[in-house]
C-alpha cells in the first residue's frame, strides 16, 4: 500500500473513531467487530484496518483471523492497486505514519487482557470467589447423630397367645422414619429451638460472614429455609436408620443443636404414640362401660320380675303345673272307668255310685282350676301376678333371661376386645433409639475450599465456552 493510501486510510480511521465510536469502544473487540462487519461491503479497506485492531485485542481469535484473510483476498481481487506497493515507496510505507497507532506495550497488553471476555467472565469472578472462600467465609462445624424408630417386641413382653393375637413386631417402618424427618424439618421444632437455644439470635450474629449468617429481621419462611439448610436428615432405605447432621459456627453449638433436636424428636415420637394409644383405649373403655351397664340392667330387671311374681323359676313352676294337670287327667280317666263299672252293677242312687260321681266331679273341677292357672293365674288379690297366667309369666321370664345371657356374652366379648385393645395400644407405642450419640466436632468441615473452587472454575469455563460458541455461530450466520 502506498504512503498516500496509508495516510488516507488512517485519516478515515481517525474520523470513524471520532464519529462512530463512543468512549471506550476502541478497546472493545465485540463493538469493533460489529462496526467492521457493517463496513465490509462499503469500505473493505477500513474494515480490514478495524479487524487488525481487533486482532491486537484478541490475538487468539480464529474468527478475526478469518475475517482478515477474507478481506485481504477481496482487496487483492477488487483493488489490487491498494495492496500493491512500489519499490521506491516500500521503505517509506514500511515505516509507521504519524497517524498510525503504536504497538501496545506490555502494560497495555495486560490491561487489554483483563478487559477480554475470558477475564471478565471467568478470571475476575474466580478471583473474587477464591478470596471469599479462603479469607472471608466462616468455618462451619458439623455434629452428627444416628437414630432409629423401634416398637416393643410382643414376643418378649407378652403372653405368647396374646402376642400372636396382636401381631406385635419389633421392626421400624418407613412411615415412622419419614414422620421423624418431617418433624425435624418443621416450623414447630424451629420455634422450640428459638425458645430453648436461641437459634435465630445465634445464626444472625454478625461474627459470621454476610453470606453465611441469617438476617436478623428474616421472615418465618426465610428462617425455616435457613434452618432446613443447617439441619440435614437422611434415611437409609434398608436399615431405616436416620442420620441427623447439624451445622454451626462453633463445635459446642453444633453439638448442642444436634442434642436438642434429638431430645425433641424423642419427645414427639412418645407423644404421638401415647395419643394414639389413649384415643384407642378411651373408645374401647367407653364401649365396655356400656356393656357393663347393659348387664346390670338385665340383672335388675330379672330380679325385679322374680320379686314381683314371687317366683324363682317360672319355667320350673310351669312344668310342675303341667305335671299336676297330667296327673289329674289320669285320675279322671280312672275314676270315669270306675264309675262306669259301678253303674253296671248298681243303680244310679246307690251310695258307691254317688260317691264315685262326686269324686269325679271334684277331679274335673281341680283339673279346670289347674288349667286355668296355666292360662290365667288366680292365686289371690294379694299378688300382682293375678293378671298374668303362668304361660305369660314364663314367656316374659324367658325374654329377661335371654337378655341377661346376651349381656353376659357381650361382656365376655368386650373383655376380650378390651384386652386386645390394650395390646394394640402397647404396640402403638414407639421409641426413638439413639444409635450414635451427638458428636462434638473437632475441626471445621465447611467450606470445602478446593472442591468449591474447582467446581466454580469448571462451571464458569463451561458457561463461557457455551457463550463463545453461540456468539461465534451468530457471527458466522451474519
Amino acid at each position: 500500500m502506498t504512503k498516500e493510501s496509508q495516510q488516507e486510510l488512517e485519516q478515515r480511521l481517525d474520523k470513524f473513531r471520532r464519529e462512530k465510536l463512543a468512549e471506550g469502544d476502541w478497546r472493545r473487540p465485540v463493538r469493533l467487530s460489529m462496526a467492521a462487519g457493517e463496513l465490509k461491503d462499503t469500505d473493505p479497506a477500513l474494515a480490514l484496518r478495524i479487524y487488525q485492531r481487533v486482532r491486537v485485542l484478541q490475538p487468539d481469535s480464529p474468527v478475526v483471523r478469518k475475517h482478515i484473510k477474507d478481506l485481504n483476498a477481496l482487496l487483492r481481487k477488487t483493488k489490487p492497486e491498494v495492496m500493491r506497493s512500489s519499490s521506491n515507496e516500500e521503505p517509506q510505507s514500511s515505516k509507521p505514519s504519524q497517524n498510525a497507532l503504536p504497538a501496545p506495550s506490555l502494560k497495555e497488553r495486560a490491561k487489554n487482557f483483563l478487559r477480554t471476555p475470558l477475564s471478565l467472565a471467568v478470571l475476575l469472578p474466580f478471583v473474587a470467589f477464591a478470596f471469599y472462600q479462603l479469607l472471608w467465609a466462616s468455618d462451619m462445624y458439623e455434629s452428627q447423630s444416628q437414630l432409629i424408630v423401634q416398637q416393643p417386641s410382643g414376643v418378649n413382653t407378652l403372653d405368647p397367645s396374646m402376642a400372636l393375637l396382636s401381631g406385635l413386631t419389633g421392626k421400624s417402618t418407613s412411615p415412622d422414619t419419614e414422620l421423624v424427618k418431617a418433624f425435624i424439618h418443621s416450623s414447630d421444632l424451629l420455634a422450640f429451638l428459638e425458645t430453648e437455644i436461641k437459634f435465630t439470635a445465634y445464626f444472625s450474629d454478625t461474627h459470621a460472614d454476610m453470606f453465611s449468617r441469617l438476617e436478623a429481621d428474616a421472615s418465618l419462611e426465610d428462617r425455616l429455609s435457613y434452618y432446613q439448610k443447617r439441619i440435614s436428615v437422611e434415611v437409609d432405605d434398608t436399615s431405616k436408620v436416620i442420620t441427623l447432621k447439624a451445622q454451626a459456627f462453633d463445635p459446642d453449638y453444633a453439638h448442642l443443636l444436634t442434642k436438642t433436636v434429638v431430645q425433641r424428636a424423642e419427645w414427639y415420637i412418645n407423644k404421638i404414640g401415647n395419643q394414639l394409644a389413649e384415643a384407642q383405649l378411651r373408645f374401647v373403655k367407653n364401649e365396655h362401660e356400656q356393656v357393663e351397664i347393659r348387664l346390670q340392667n338385665a340383672k335388675q330387671n330379672l330380679l325385679a320380675f322374680q320379686r314381683e311374681y314371687n317366683l324363682l323359676d317360672p319355667i320350673a313352676e310351669g312344668m310342675a303345673l303341667q305335671q299336676i294337670t297330667y296327673a289329674l287327667e289320669g285320675q279322671i280317666a280312672s275314676k270315669e272307668a270306675e264309675l262306669r263299672a259301678l253303674k253296671g252293677s248298681m243303680s244310679e242312687n246307690a251310695s258307691p255310685v254317688i260317691q264315685a260321681r262326686e269324686q269325679l266331679q271334684s277331679l274335673k273341677q281341680q283339673l279346670a282350676q289347674e288349667r286355668d292357672r296355666l292360662i290365667r293365674n288366680d292365686r289371690g288379690a294379694a299378688s300382682n301376678s293375678e293378671t298374668l297366667g303362668v304361660n305369660e309369666i314364663q314367656a316374659r321370664f324367658s325374654n329377661l333371661k335371654t337378655e341377661l345371657e346376651f349381656a353376659l356374652e357381650a361382656l365376655s366379648a368386650s373383655l376380650v376386645s378390651l384386652e386386645k385393645s390394650r395390646i394394640e395400644a402397647y404396640r402403638q407405642l414407639k421409641y426413638l433409639v439413639i444409635v450414635e450419640s451427638p458428636t462434638l466436632p473437632e475441626e471445621a468441615k465447611y467450606p470445602r475450599v478446593l472442591h468449591n473452587l474447582a467446581l466454580f472454575l469448571a462451571v464458569a469455563l463451561m458457561l463461557f465456552g457455551i457463550t463463545k460458541i453461540i456468539l461465534a455461530t451468530v457471527e458466522e450466520l451474519r
